[in-house]
């Protein structure tokens, strides 16, 4: 079987390198091989393994219980129980591909971050798990025999009969395929503030979205709360708050005590949204991330690549606290798969960022991204090898893509979404986003890539608006000010298709 894996993160790598010793698989990425999101990622990887013992009174079913309440009710326990249950597998891949987990003497190194009931986080170097991952992998990579297409960006499926067969890429080249995985990861760019590298364009959802694929939950973008508040700022990971550091206003009042009894470590959506009330309470001056408490000399030892960071900014961490901001951070929603990564679309799968296997829910738990990739990154390959299942049918709304004439900047999109369509939202504010966006086309961008990408972001922006506008109620990551609790009765997938108004999946 020839099998075309779009992406090349930790989940379409996990996917590529599994399916290769059976099928003939090439790896396409629109840029450099190691250029996505996972080598971005600090904290670590989040998981129960007993290799050396797991942490005192830590087990699988805390794990299972602790994802389940960060997403706030929309999760699919299956899709959890399958992540939790077959990490310690993953990780031992990991391992096995070389992946070298910081230690305290002989013992795994295992660090506390937030909504987590244990300390379960494995990291490598203090604070470059990402980078040490998709070394591995890459080097795993070029000794597999994988075909490997850097600089080379996807714009639509090729779909014939109802099935999806292959690729067009931006110039205008098709690649045929017997079955096609993407594993794009999301679409930060989606926002003026991000924690994103710039490739984070949405590129295989919006693709996905165009080709008729049922997507679900796009409403669900979670924005990281502590990103560095300085031009060129980045991601300062939620394992600083895990060692002890604290949140501070412009009074340097640790106002998180009044928000949530979990104080710094509550869930993501929790303290972005504290943040983000109190930076507007204080003129929209960023809030301080104080880790003075921690010492230079830990933060250097625990934490190298931010205090680097941090020292590149003209800033002192150890001694003086820092500003931090939320930004936009991981998508949740997706193209809708089922356990195996399999798409309402014969012949696509999904995996990675890029999908909605409902794992996450309305929120993602910290440190569950690497996870989510090495877990479902192998059952994706594995599941190339099962028979099409029948998809199911399922009521969906339907978004229009297409239509408008009036030009719109990539940065006066972000600026559209980051008003109407960011942490907090209501009615008034999400049809001023969708008039905004229905009218618009994307401006000529300075060459066929950027062009592209500013296509599947506008595209992109439509659907998630929709989806925010779908769901009245307030649920993790979705908040609206103006239905500010649960709607009645269980949780449920706000599911769009471009097209149709009923569609299998």
């Amino acid at each position: 079987m020839r099998v075309l894996v779009v992406g090349s993160g930790i989940a379409g790598l996990t996917c590529a390198l599994e399916a290769s010793a059976r099928h003939d698989v090439t790896v396409v990425t629109k840029a450099g091989v190691a250029d996505g999101a996972t080598r971005w990622a600090q904290g670590g990887v989040a998981v129960v393994w007993d290799a050396d013992g797991a942490a005192a009174g830590d087990s699988v079913a805390a794990h299972v219980a602790d994802t389940l309440a960060a997403g706030d009710g929309l999760c699919d326990p299956s899709a959890v129980e399958l992540l939790c249950s077959e990490g310690p597998a993953a990780v031992a891949d990991l391992v096995r591909r070389g992946v070298a987990f910081d230690r305290r003497g002989e013992a795994y190194a295992r660090a506390t971050e937030a909504a987590h009931s244990a300390a379960r986080v494995l990291h490598v170097d203090g604070d470059a798990t990402g980078a040490a991952v998709e070394a591995a992998l890459v080097e795993s990579l070029r000794r597999s025999g994988v075909t490997v297409l850097e600089h080379t960006a996807v714009a639509d499926l090729v779909v014939r009969d109802g099935a999806v067969v292959g690729v067009r890429t931006a110039r205008g080249a098709e690649i045929a395929a017997d079955a096609v995985v993407l594993a794009t990861g999301g679409a930060g760019h989606l926002y003026p503030f991000t924690t994103n590298p710039a490739v984070a364009t949405g590129d295989g959802l919006a693709a996905a979205l165009r080709a008729g694929a049922v997507v679900g939950d796009l409403e669900m973008y979670q924005f990281h709360p502590t990103m560095l508040a300085v031009p060129g700022g980045s991601l300062v990971s939620e394992a600083v708050r895990g060692e002890g550091a604290v949140l501070r206003d412009a009074d340097g009042r640790r106002f998180m005590l009044d928000v949530d009894p979990r104080a710094e470590l509550a869930p993501r959506d929790v303290v972005a949204r504290a943040i983000a009330r109190r930076m507007a309470e204080q003129g929209g001056a960023p809030v301080v991330l104080d880790a003075t408490a921690l010492g230079a000399e830990h933060l250097a030892r625990r934490f190298p690549g931010l205090t680097a960071q941090c020292a590149a900014h003209g800033l002192d961490w150890g001694r003086v606290p820092v500003p931090v901001a939320p930004a936009a951070h991981y998508w949740m929603g997706g193209v809708r798969t089922d356990l195996d990564g399999r798409t309402s679309l014969p012949g696509l799968l999904a995996v990675g960022e890029v999908a909605r296997t409902g794992v996450h829910g309305a929120n993602r738990l910290a440190s569950s991204s690497l996870l989510e990739g090495a877990v479902f990154g192998t059952r994706c390959a594995r599941a190339l090898d099962l028979p099409r299942r029948e998809p199911d049918v399922v009521d969906v709304d339907v978004v229009a893509l297409g239509g408008g004439t009036e030009p719109l900047s990539r940065p006066d999109l972000q600026a559209v979404m980051w008003q109407g369509a960011g942490l907090v939202r209501d009615a008034a504010g999400l049809a001023a986003a969708a008039a905004t966006l229905d009218a618009a086309v994307a401006a000529p961008g300075d060459d066929v890539v950027t062009a592209l990408e500013d296509r599947n972001l506008l595209d992109l922006a439509r659907a998630l608006v929709a989806g925010a506008t779908a769901r009245e109620e307030s649920r993790g990551a979705h908040h609206r000010s103006d239905a500010p609790g649960h709607a009645p009765g269980p949780a449920r997938a706000v599911l769009l298709v471009a097209k149709g108004e009923v569609a299998p999946c």
